[in-house]
């Protein structure tokens, strides 16, 4: 695969110890007009885009990250969108934002609060003030606040000019204004050169951090070749914006962030539905089998549809369907004729897709099922992220059904979840889960484009069936590899392989159609036990334990890793110790986990939903995890998961659910 390398790794000095983003360095220069400006050298930084659902605070924060990319830092994002097409403009449900943090060092969330907010309206300044600190910057575009826009918010009065900010460092910028200036010879009308005001925004942004700035024009100049005066206003916006920052008295400083040390090697920004559409094409590749995507649009999972679309040239065929269960249907027929069957969907897709994925479980083809998991139910939050499909990854299906699950911890770490589905799906003839989120897959991260030649080898030990595998000389479908439980599997049309196919129980061996009661608790045990054989197959439980007598544990999977993480980081800053425990595959555990788990004398387990896995722990292993959950549609913040680890550290009693905040909330 060609993959466009965005920055390269160098093994540059140590960064310094993690900090607040406080100043380390200040030092003076010369801006054209005489201004002398300041640069502030910090560690970190958080910023937060917000506006209409219409001012592209997507694109200008997708774009800034790729910047920041190529220039070296480490960073995370939190895209965060509304569910409505087009909300009124101006209005609280319109509201869009992007927070990106961005460091010399390797950081684990897009931050829990921003350092800089810029507020593109009214509405975008009160859906996100509350969670500007104290002292934190805020740009706000000052043309946005008229009485009209300020009224469909409820704003009594102006709140740039009636002291309510005045905890905040304000920088009122005339944003749309200025931009409507510097396209005055551009050709265009006024609304189409107000859509340029977030280039503005972001040239200024790219100024006051010290971004590149040649991928933004040369972004725009491939986005925009078939209407060339579009992208000329938008590269002179964004030039104006840039040249603001360097000019005006209103910003006296800018800030520098230094390139973070990374592993020599080629790297890309990546979101987790990218890295996950790639990881899939590299296991055709891997497998030597093409590959076939049957799925229905939906939310947060059609970006898989669109990016595997592209790859035509490694053997992928995607194709949507008119529903979530001819989309399943489709794929579990092309693993039927030899290929690589994928299905990507969100938890409203699961439910419909569950009679076939019992079929594969039934007819033991492989078959990969990506969940794109969102807030419920029903149709409940589609643009947010949630953790609440594990237990219907488990058992949502009718009669004994066990399918492997397993779960991405990062954007880019999807890549390697997708190969490593694959492979159980071929190894072992299974439908696998994959549980991804949609904080994961709309999130970005640096990723170190692996060599293919590195990844692991797909090509299952036990291939298609091409020859009779009977003693007498006949095709026995349900004859299974003894070392996997992998059935034979054939392609249809292949001489002498004819079998039969369907839902109801097979016999033993044959295949043929059986309601014998021995045999059907035979074949359900037997299937049982090639899912728990999987564990063979994997590493070892993932478990960080600095000095190695921590006594507290916290425990999770997916996309808590990050924020556990520097929760972690935190807590042993403060001299205590934890141990994190992370989980990728969750059905079936990792063999050493009960052992593991028995180490810590507490352990808790934080999860976007009302405790599934710690549910599945105690069931399993009879250990006391205590949960800590939450399900507001966005990732834990990593100082709130500190304040639980270190109250169970300090005081041995963690809080089991969050009922405060429930109570709270009813209250």
């Amino acid at each position: 695969m060609e993959v466009e390398p965005l920055m390269t790794g160098t093994n540059s000095t140590a960064a310094p110890s993690h900090s607040s983003g406080a100043v380390t360095t200040t030092v003076s220069s010369s801006a054209p007009g005489g201004l002398v400006k300041s640069v502030v050298e910090l560690d970190r930084v958080v910023i937060r885009l917000a506006g209409d659902s219409g001012d592209g605070m997507q694109l200008t924060g997708n774009r800034f990250t790729s910047e920041t990319a190529s220039f070296g830092n480490d960073l995370k994002t939190l895209p965060n969108f509304p569910a409505e097409i087009r909300a009124p403009t101006g209005t609280l449900p319109g509201v869009s934002s992007f927070q990106l943090q961005f460091a010399d060092h390797d950081v684990m969330t897009p931050g829990d609060a921003p350092d800089v907010l810029v507020a593109m309206n009214p509405a975008a300044l009160k859906a996100n003030l509350a969670e500007l600190p104290g002292g934190g910057l805020l740009i706000v575009d000052a043309d946005e606040f008229t009485p009209r826009n300020l009224a469909k918010v409820g704003y009594a009065t102006n709140p740039l000019e009636d002291g309510s900010l005045e905890g905040w460092q304000t920088v009122s910028v005339p944003l749309t204004s200025m931009t409507l200036d510097a396209l005055a010879d551009s050709g265009l009308g006024k609304k189409e050169a107000e859509r340029s005001k977030n280039m503005f925004t972001l040239g200024l942004l790219s100024w006051m951090y010290h971004r590149p700035t040649e991928g933004t024009i040369r972004f725009l100049e491939r986005t925009f070749r078939r209407k060339p005066e579009i992208a000329a206003a938008n590269i002179a916006a964004f030039r104006a914006g840039y040249n603001y920052g360097d000019t005006t008295e209103a910003f006296a400083v800018s800030y520098e962030i230094k390139p973070a040390p990374m592993k020599p090697g080629r790297y890309r920004n990546i979101s987790g539905n990218q890295a996950l559409a790639l990881g899939l094409v590299a296991a055709g590749q891997r497998s030597g089998l093409p590959v076939f995507l049957g799925a229905y649009p939906i939310t947060p999972a059609s970006d898989i549809l669109h990016e595997l679309s592209r790859h035509k040239s490694f053997g992928v065929r995607t194709f949507q369907a008119e529903d979530e269960i001819s989309g399943i249907g489709a794929a579990l027929g092309a693993s039927f004729g030899g290929a690589l069957g994928i299905t990507t969907t969100s938890g409203p897709g699961v439910a419909l897709k569950g009679e076939t994925i019992g079929l594969a479980v039934m007819t033991e083809l492989p078959l990969v099922i990506v969940d794109v998991q969102r807030g419920g139910p029903s149709t409940g939050l589609p643009t947010k992220t949630e953790q609440s499909d594990l237990l219907q990854a488990m058992f949502g299906r009718n009669g004994e059904a066990p399918v492997p699950v397993i779960a991405p911890r990062s954007p880019g770490d999807c890549f390697d979840a997708a190969v490593e589905a694959a492979r159980i799906a071929l190894t072992y003839r299974t439908p696998v889960m994959l549980l991804s989120d949609g904080y994961l897959a709309n999130g970005a991260e640096p990723w170190a484009i692996p060599d293919a030649d590195s990844l692991p080898d797909l090509k299952p030990a036990v291939g298609f069936a091409t020859e009779p595998n009977g003693e007498e000389g006949e095709f026995l479908p349900y004859l299974r590899d003894p070392e996997t439980l992998a059935r034979a599997w054939a392609i249809p049309g292949t001489a002498g392989m004819q079998h039969r196919i369907g839902g109801l129980e097979k016999a033993d061996k044959t295949g043929n159609i059986s309601y014998d009661p021995a045999n059907h608790d035979f074949m359900t045990r037997t299937r049982q036990a090639k899912i728990d054989g999987i564990a063979a197959s994997i590493p070892p439980t993932d478990v960080e334990d600095p000095d190695g007598d921590a006594r507290v544990a916290v425990i999770g999977w997916g996309s808590t890793y990050g924020p556990i993480g520097a929760a972690c980081r935190r807590i042993r800053t403060s001299g205590r110790k934890v141990a994190q425990i992370h989980l990728r595959h969750i059905n079936p555990f990792p063999a050493d986990l009960g052992e593991v788990l028995a180490r810590y004398d507490r352990v808790i387990c934080p999860e976007m939903n009302l405790g599934q896995l710690a549910l599945l722990l105690r069931a399993k292993y009879l250990v006391d995890v205590r949960s800590h959950t939450q399900v507001r549609g966005m990732p834990f913040r990593s100082a709130e998961l500190a304040a639980v680890i270190q109250d169970a550290i300090d005081t041995g009693n963690p809080a089991a659910v969050n009922t405060d905040a429930v109570n709270g909330a009813l209250q």
